[in-house]
């Protein structure tokens, strides 16, 4: 059990370390205070603790799935997907400087995401519900 911990806090830690890397400098840039931004954005400030706390939830889904189903692959194979989407829009977005594009790859992103939800839910509803945070 140790070495599946292992293995989900490195990669859903390593998708979230190069997250915050890509992410980092890009909101303190001029590009970032100037993109027009929705006025119920939340502050800089809170992106850091909200994600912190979704990477967690996914990674409690998946330790909590292959607890109970072993490495499925059909499942490991979408939170592998899903995490290098989520990762892939990252780069997009702030290093890629481009709302268009992200917003294209984020329906394929929200997509798997909605997929875990459904087919982590035969494995483990609190695996599925924790998730489903991510998607919102």
């Amino acid at each position: 059990m140790v070495a599946d911990v292992a293995a989900v806090v490195l990669a859903v830690g390593g998708v979230a370390g190069v997250g915050a890397w890509a992410t980092r400098p890009v909101v303190e840039s001029r590009w970032w205070d100037e993109l027009d931004k929705p006025p119920w954005q939340p502050p800089n400030a809170v992106f850091g603790p909200v994600w912190s706390v979704l990477y967690a939830l996914i990674a409690t889904s998946m330790l909590i799935v292959r607890r109970r189903a072993g490495w499925r692959r059909p499942l490991f194979v979408l939170y592998g997907s899903n995490l290098a989407l989520n990762l892939a829009w990252t780069l997009i977005f702030f290093r890629g400087r481009s709302p268009l594009a992200a917003g294209v790859e984020i329906v394929a992103l929200e997509s798997t995401t909605i997929a875990l939800i459904v087919g982590s839910a035969s494995v483990s509803r609190l695996a599925s519900l924790c998730l489903v945070p991510y998607a919102l």
